[in-house]
């Protein structure tokens, strides 16, 4: 959930948006917050009864307090497996029934689990984990955006580099524009160093969700033709 998307909730409804998460191998709800909740934090909350949720390595090992892993999840909701396709079960699996969600994220001391974003989206610069979902939240919070994307492209002396791919809500909005905002609220190895803009909307799936792949596709054939 988007930054901007829960602060136009709160103003238009009145009320708070209370997010929470799963998917359809936990069948599907596995975290949330309580309804009780004064604001929107950004976290997708804590495990339901009878659940467990565990940030993991890679190895299988549980991560301290605060530190970025696997969001990986077991209960009587989560699947026993899929279907007649042992291989796949098997590569989806932690020992001990941990279901590995492909959802990276963090967990604090209160239990209380924050969403960074697709293992398979994340970007590597320079050795850095980025994660395009906080770079999407900010661009977004510009005013002249009306929507965005972050993906990594090759780069030579970083390995790879953020990509940004914005639709104007200001069509008078410029790269130098994008540069400096960003600037304001990320790191400098998160920082874009491609900003391209794009006249139609970003491709997504029937749920509204943004199809980076399509959009790496896209800067991959470019970058072959462009060779």
């Amino acid at each position: 959930m988007q930054h901007n998307v829960a602060q136009r909730w709160r103003q238009r409804a009145g009320v708070p948006l209370v997010e929470g998460y799963g998917l359809t191998e936990s069948a599907p709800v596995a975290l949330a917050n309580p309804v009780t909740v004064p604001e929107w934090s950004g976290q997708i909350g804590v495990p339901l009864p009878s659940t467990d949720a565990a940030i993991l390595g890679d190895d299988g090992s549980r991560l301290p307090p605060g530190e970025t892993g696997e969001i990986c999840l077991r209960g009587p909701q989560v699947m026993k497996g899929y279907w007649q396709r042992p291989q796949e079960t098997a590569e989806v699996f932690h020992p001990g029934g941990w279901l590995r969600t492909g959802d990276m994220g963090l967990m604090d001391e209160q239990g209380r689990v924050r969403l960074t974003d697709r293992k398979k989206d994340m970007i590597v610069v320079s050795g850095f984990k980025v994660f395009p979902n906080e770079i999407e939240d900010v661009l977004t919070l510009h005013p002249g955006v009306l929507e965005a994307a972050a993906i990594g492209v090759p780069d030579e002396r970083a390995g790879e580099a953020v990509k940004v791919v914005v639709v104007r809500r200001d069509p008078n909005l410029t790269e130098a524009d994008v540069s400096a905002h960003c600037k304001l609220h990320l790191t400098g190895y998160k920082l874009p160093r491609v900003v391209q803009f794009r006249s139609e909307p970003l491709p997504k799936t029937g749920i509204g969700k943004i199809l980076r792949r399509e959009l790496r596709g896209a800067a991959a054939t470019g970058a072959s033709q462009g060779s």
